[in-house]
């Protein structure tokens, strides 16, 4: 099936979820997530905010500032298709974005480099049995993690965050597409790593 089918799929699958079911999912998800680990202690950890039918992650979002530094993408205005991370704060202003996803106000004293993170939370619209990840296709969250997939960012742990209708056996993918070690959904902890 072309990558374009499977994304219809997965994004009707993800938009038939009610609104509970969104809730409870996202509960789970945070609860997996919160015992990680790399989040016993405080840390830098990158997320999202979600939008349309993703996984909710505004929740989630407040109980990470409350124990770790975070930090949001926003459009790299710049690199083109790059993302940029900033730290969000009780003073952070936001705004819409080209795609209508709030991001904090561009600020340089906000700035987070990749190198800085330790967690990054990835949004996905499917992903299979290796950690192939589909996203919305703009690249963003490939071209922001190849550093990572080159070595170059060891101390940095990439996680997907899913509903576990996103989960597909195998899924097309291409040269320049980067898999994912962990994939997080209400049932279970995914590790890739091998």
């Amino acid at each position: 099936m072309p990558r374009q089918q499977f994304r219809k799929q997965l994004l009707a699958a993800r938009q038939a979820l009610s609104t509970a079911e969104r809730e409870a999912a996202a509960q789970q998800v945070s609860d997996h997530l919160l015992a990680l680990p790399e989040l016993q202690q405080s840390t830098t950890v990158g997320s999202y905010y979600s939008v349309r039918a993703e996984l909710p992650t505004q929740t989630l979002n407040q109980q990470l500032q409350l124990q770790h530094r975070l930090a949001l993408p926003v459009l790299h205005p710049i690199s083109l298709q790059h993302l940029l991370f900033l730290k969000v704060h009780p003073q952070t202003r936001w705004q819409a974005n080209t795609y209508n996803i709030p991001e904090p106000q561009l600020r340089c004293p906000d700035i987070v480099p990749l190198s800085a993170l330790r967690v990054l939370l990835v949004p996905l619209v499917g992903f299979d049995a290796h950690g192939n990840r589909l996203g919305m296709g703009g690249g963003f969250y490939d071209r922001t993690l190849a550093a990572w997939h080159q070595g170059l960012l060891p101390d940095l742990q990439p996680i997907g965050l899913a509903f576990d209708c996103q989960y597909v056996e195998a899924l097309p993918h291409a040269p320049w597409d980067v898999p994912l070690p962990r994939v997080i959904t209400p049932a279970k902890v995914w590790d890739f790593r091998g």
